[in-house]
């Protein structure tokens, strides 16, 4: 069988590579021989890294001719449809589903998370896209509600995201010199330009977990752009000690760090999925819905939003501390939806390629 993969993929986003890497080890699972094409902004380096086949998402006939002779296409994971950063990204997603329709190709949404769709404009376009989907999924009941609001009346399944699923390797110790295991918390931040402040307000609050005694290590989840934020917290803080990690390290060196640390205090949402993945407790700092969705599946709290206006260092610093007390309670609930949610992903796996036969 041959797949054609669209999604946000060759962007050097850690969270969408993490989706990448799990669908195509889930579809490899269900077909070995299984011929997968991944539509990419850096198709040379995406086929190197997944060895797959690649091609440049802007070059339309490169993508027509992918679309023209597989077998199906799957849209996904991620935050794909939605128009908060903008209308290109409904528009382009779902030209990628037109084409499959004109040259008569199955197309399945894989696990997106749907919105926001503010404008009505962007609702008409998914609503006509998804119309001929053969197999439709979404990762949250949010998503689920949206698509039933703007009338799509055939069967949405509510399924994990992707990444649940992944296969990591596991490594006895951390994979940064001098941490032990379960000594440290870990912490993703990203910037955020609707935040209150709130990078200056994480940095007292990190100084008061170091007067504590903690360990802190600032995880890079999305390159550069992390790191220079990660950077710029740690200048906020008096207390020295915080360390940053690499930016550049792996999909899998970021889950191993995660894996042995007894904490993780994150943003990104594949931050909180991956601590997930290895069943280590969270608190989240929520800046999107799609935060609170994931925080509350897996039974975790969110600490504050960062868009309002009354909430301070001690907000967090509480849930923080209350989780350090709870831990073996609170890595149970995680590990309560991990459980099934790892078996959900493999399934949704199968029944796409069973849609696509």
């Amino acid at each position: 069988m041959r797949v054609v993969l669209s999604g946000y993929y060759g962007f050097d986003n850690v969270g969408d590579e993490a989706i990448l890497q799990s669908i195509v080890q889930a579809l490899r699972e269900q077909q070995r021989n299984i011929e997968i094409t991944v539509l990419s902004n850096q198709p040379e380096k995406t086929a190197k890294t997944y060895g797959v086949k690649a091609v440049n998402r802007w070059k339309l006939k490169d993508v027509f001719s992918a679309i023209r002779r597989a077998d199906g296409v799957i849209s996904g994971g991620g935050s794909l449809l939605q128009d908060k950063t903008g209308p290109k990204s409904v528009i382009y997603y779902s030209a990628i589903m037109w084409i499959a329709r004109m040259t008569r190709t199955p197309y399945a949404i894989y696990a997106q998370g749907i919105g926001p769709l503010d404008q009505p404009r962007s609702r008409k376009i998914v609503k006509a896209s998804l119309a001929k989907a053969s197999y439709l999924s979404v990762r949250d009941e949010a998503s689920r509600a949206l698509l039933s609001d703007i009338g799509i009346t055939k069967q949405i399944r509510l399924v994990p995201d992707p990444v649940i699923g992944i296969r990591a390797k596991g490594s006895e110790q951390p994979p940064m010199a001098g941490l032990e295991s379960e000594t440290y918390i870990t912490v993703s931040i990203r910037d955020w330009p609707h935040g209150k402040d709130h990078l200056k307000k994480l940095a007292e609050m990190l100084d008061d977990l170091i007067a504590s005694g903690e360990t802190i290590v600032l995880l890079p989840m999305h390159g550069e752009e992390d790191a220079k934020t990660a950077a710029q917290v740690t200048s906020y803080m008096t207390q020295s000690g915080a360390i940053i990690s690499p930016h550049s390290a792996s999909i899998e060196e970021k889950i191993q760090l995660i894996d042995h640390s007894k904490l993780l205090v994150g943003m990104r949402l594949h931050a909180l999925i991956f601590a997930a993945t290895v069943d280590v407790p969270f608190v989240a700092i929520s800046y999107d819905p799609k935060i609170d969705a994931f925080a509350a599946l897996c039974d975790q709290p969110v600490a504050v939003n960062v868009e309002d206006d009354e909430w301070t260092k001690d907000d967090v610093l509480r849930e923080v501390q209350k989780a350090l007390v709870e831990l073996d309670d609170r890595r149970a609930s995680v590990q309560a939806y991990t459980a099934s949610a790892k078996a959900k992903t493999e399934a949704l796996a199968q029944q796409v390629l069973r849609a696509f036969s």
